[in-house]
């Protein structure tokens, strides 16, 4: 079975503990569900922030979703000029037969201007995602 790459990215507004979590926990769950990954096949995962972003680690977004036993490594993004700020990037490497041309990668929030060519996921009730993630948050407590 192919190791594929699923990328995402997202921004938050401020430099805030709780921001960077609940944003990370959102994309995470989008990339999930889009793509029907399960965490038992996903071998690693791979966090970024800019270097404006330093209250929390996102990979404990993941943890907070019940990804306890994949293995999360966070760094920064280096400091291009003009690069879209407040951005968290993740990098999933998913053991999958799914063909590389049908994963959808997930840009949301501001951080479709890194690959608008990526960026036609349908639309998602924002709402039933929260939902989802509150109950993976009580059943990883």
């Amino acid at each position: 079975m192919p190791c594929r790459g699923v990328r995402g990215a997202t921004t938050v507004d401020h430099n805030d503990r709780e921001q960077i979590l609940r944003a990370t926990r959102e994309l995470l769950a989008l990339m999930i569900r889009q793509n029907g990954i399960e965490s038992q096949d996903v071998a690693s995962a791979f966090f970024s922030t800019t270097v404006d972003l330093d209250t929390e680690f996102p990979a404990h977004a993941a943890r907070q979703i019940g990804w306890c036993d994949v293995p999360l490594l966070c760094s920064n993004e280096i400091q291009v000029p003009g690069a879209l700020e407040k951005c968290i990037r993740i990098l999933v490497h998913w053991n999958t037969d799914t063909p590389q041309d049908e994963i959808k990668h997930i840009y949301h929030r501001g951080a479709e201007r890194l690959r608008p060519d990526l960026c036609d996921v349908p639309p998602v009730d924002l709402a039933e995602l929260e939902a989802w993630i509150d109950q993976q948050m009580k059943d990883h407590q």
